[in-house]
């Protein structure tokens, strides 16, 4: 089933360029949207069939690959990928379902669509450490082409910064993969967890810190972000759902499986350090989005900022601060996916997404007070409105970080009231007052364009108020993963009280 996911995405992919130019752009879509049908559908399945009782990989596919290199074709689904692994199905299918019907070099750009499916359904099942890794830079190849040849018109800047960023992630990343292969002289790159517990501390935090340095990059934390404004920026409206919605998670992903599940040790070591830059990462995402005119770059920042509270949540590894960080990927993927997709249908409509340009827009009669509406919505759930998704996934986050790293918390919780305020400066802006003359006759909004947004605004309420439908997934692999951190923790102790005894010294404070 999850090579399903993989090859059927490749296979379409190669077949489209062999379809014929007579058919349009608006047929290749209704083709592509039964395939992201089809391809959501199975990860449908995949969920409704997952026993959340079992905190092992399930759906486990193994076969020898490179046998002479340790490496492995080896898949499998648990808690921590199945959420993100639904999200990507599901929003991949909005992605193609707002695709304009008049879209140039449509086979192209549906061969890239689906070729960046496949990599990232790759990347969250892939259970080999150099997998993982081919899966993690396939993705680069299709949204630099669709960057770079549907977007804005600085995109061959954005896409370039985009594929230099992302390059130097990938090479941080196999980096500290390799090295704690042959340190540890492991038979394979299949991934184990604490496999680096065995190093000596000193080596684990090196490499720890050669794979955040590429994970923070891919989230992304300051001061790593700077390709993520231009990016967006100039990407597509459906590009910009995916990037934001799905893409960034490779990086929190990477957090929780690769860097709390092969350092334990040394995460505890470096933890307090990651939780400084989480905080400074979240203020200055926030700060920096209160001073944007372009609202689609607002939308940016704000995720760099949002993107911070899952730093610190895996920084904390509580059981509570690790479940919410979960929440927190897929509450953001969704909340960051609906705004992206209403600013889309604004600049659209009005030729602009300057805040010192619009005006009026929910005026009832004349301007668009349905989109306007449904960004209103998806404002409060970004700024932790109770009985939506987004408060259930940072007040999760807060609450498991507060006793252990109190200060950096509190400066998070500082960020998301500051979401409020640069958010409801862009709803003062763009939706009250007078609407100006040159926004007289705006075209109507259709309602297949503000279907996605409908039903991504149900499921920020549905899971906000009922949260254990998708936490149910991911609380028994979580649960396996605080027991390590508390052992590495005991012998982290041991050590430091051994060698404080030696050289009667103070012992550290334990940083967790």
């Amino acid at each position: 089933m999850l090579s399903a996911l993989i090859f059927i995405p490749l296979t379409i992919a190669a077949l489209i360029g062999l379809v014929p130019e007579r058919f349009t752009a608006n047929w290749l879509r209704s083709a592509m949207l039964v395939v992201a049908s089809v391809l959501f559908g199975l990860t449908v399945v995949i969920a409704w069939q997952f026993d959340p009782s079992n905190p092992g990989f399930q759906w486990v596919e193994q076969r020898t690959w490179l046998e002479i290199l340790g490496v492995s074709y080896s898949l499998g689904v648990d808690g921590l990928s199945l959420p993100l692994l639904v999200l990507n199905g599901f929003l991949t299918l909005v992605a193609i379902g707002c695709t304009s019907t008049t879209l140039d070099r449509p086979r192209f750009y549906y061969s890239m669509m689906l070729l960046l499916n496949a990599g990232v359904v790759g990347a969250f099942v892939a259970q080999d450490l150099i997998l993982f890794f081919l899966f993690y830079e396939l993705e680069l190849i299709p949204l630099y082409f669709l960057i770079a040849i549907w977007g804005g018109s600085q995109r061959s800047y954005a896409a370039t910064k985009f594929l230099l960023y992302t390059a130097i992630s990938g090479v941080a990343i196999l980096a500290s993969f390799l090295g704690i292969v042959w340190l540890t002289d492991a038979p394979s790159f299949s991934y184990t967890p604490g496999l680096g517990s065995s190093l000596a501390l000193g080596t684990q935090v090196i490499l720890l810190s050669t794979l955040l340095v590429g994970l923070a990059i891919k989230i992304p934390i300051f001061p790593f972000h700077t390709w993520l404004p231009d990016a967006h920026v100039e990407a597509s409206t459906p590009v910009s759902v995916l990037l934001a919605g799905v893409l960034l998670k490779l990086g929190t992903y990477g957090l929780l499986r690769f860097g709390v599940g092969l350092f334990p040790q040394a995460w505890l070591e470096i933890a307090p350090w990651l939780a400084t830059l989480a905080a400074v990462s979240a203020l200055y995402g926030a700060f920096a989005a209160i001073s944007q005119q372009d609202m689609k770059k607002m939308v940016a920042y704000s995720s760099i900022a949002h993107m911070g509270y899952i730093l610190l949540a895996a920084a904390a590894g509580t059981e509570l601060s690790l479940l919410g960080a979960e929440a927190q990927m897929i509450a953001h993927g969704l909340i960051s996916a609906l705004l992206f997709l209403l600013v889309g249908i604004v600049a659209k409509k009005t030729g602009t997404r300057d805040l010192n340009v619009l005006r009026g827009l929910l005026n009832p009669e004349r301007g668009l007070p349905m989109v306007g509406s449904l960004i209103i919505l998806g404002v409060m759930a970004s700024s932790g409105l109770p009985g939506m998704m987004g408060f259930i996934a940072e007040f999760m986050v807060f609450r498991g970080c507060f006793l252990v790293y109190p200060v950096q918390t509190l400066a998070c919780i500082v960020g998301t009231g500051l979401t409020a305020v640069y958010f409801l400066l862009m709803i003062n802006r763009v939706f009250f007052g007078r609407l100006p003359d040159r926004f007289d006759h705006l075209p109507p909004v259709q309602w297949f364009e503000t279907l996605p947004a409908f039903v991504i605004a149900g499921l920020l309420i549905v899971y906000g108020l009922q949260p254990a439908l998708f936490l149910d997934w991911s609380k028994a692999q979580v649960a396996t993963i605080v027991p390590g951190l508390v052992l590495q923790q005991d012998v982290l102790d041991s050590t430091l009280l051994h060698d404080a005894l030696v050289s009667q010294s103070p012992v550290r404070p334990s940083p967790i």
